[in-house]
């Protein structure tokens, strides 16, 4: 398993901390299990292997952290999504930006360029397509601006050559439930 793949499941995992009770370490335990990945592996390829003790502790460190830092990290988005309400962002957009912001902000060995990168490739792979500008320029704006992204740990620059810096507007699709895995070319 990739740290890519890894990043995925725990996008899949922050995505479905809008839909639970159990506290977060149940939560890990229960979706991070060989019953689970069993469960689930034949229904996606992402979950056909067991994540090694490394790669579980990425998982668990990042998903922990974004429900532990979720009211800030949604402050940040709903700041930089300028004209949007959090409540219109799409539940798939707004974990994939609540994972990168707290790779940005608390795990000084990501990248941020790598960080960014992986949110807008996993918004292509999950949401609609014109959403992966809005999450970059999100990002971007966030990145650029922020004292505490770039303050402390968090030093490593980026070239924002590349952002995109359109935001455009994009509807929250049903907030019904669907089951991990998701199930979005």
């Amino acid at each position: 398993m990739t740290r890519n793949t890894a990043r995925e499941i725990a996008m899949h995992l922050a995505f479905e901390l809008s839909f639970t009770d159990l506290p977060i370490g149940d939560f890990l335990d229960q979706y991070l299990s060989d019953e689970k990945f069993a469960e689930l592996a034949p229904e996606c390829e992402l979950y056909a292997q067991l994540p090694n003790a490394k790669q579980e502790s990425y998982i668990r460190r990042l998903v922990s952290g974004v429900a532990e830092h979720a009211a800030e990290l949604d402050t940040y988005i709903e700041k930089y999504a300028k004209g949007w309400r959090f409540e219109r962002i799409s539940l798939v957009a707004s974990a994939i930006m609540r994972l990168a912001m707290y790779e940005i902000m608390y795990m000084p060995d990501i990248p941020h360029g790598v960080a960014i990168n992986e949110a807008v490739e996993l918004t292509r792979k999950y949401d609609e397509p014109e959403t992966a500008k809005f999450v970059n320029g999100i990002l971007g704006s966030f990145l650029r601006q922020e004292p505490s992204a770039a303050a402390g740990v968090c030093s490593k620059r980026f070239s924002f050559s590349s952002l995109s810096q359109s935001a455009p507007r994009f509807t929250r699709r049903s907030a019904r439930k669907p089951s991990i895995p998701l199930r979005i070319p």
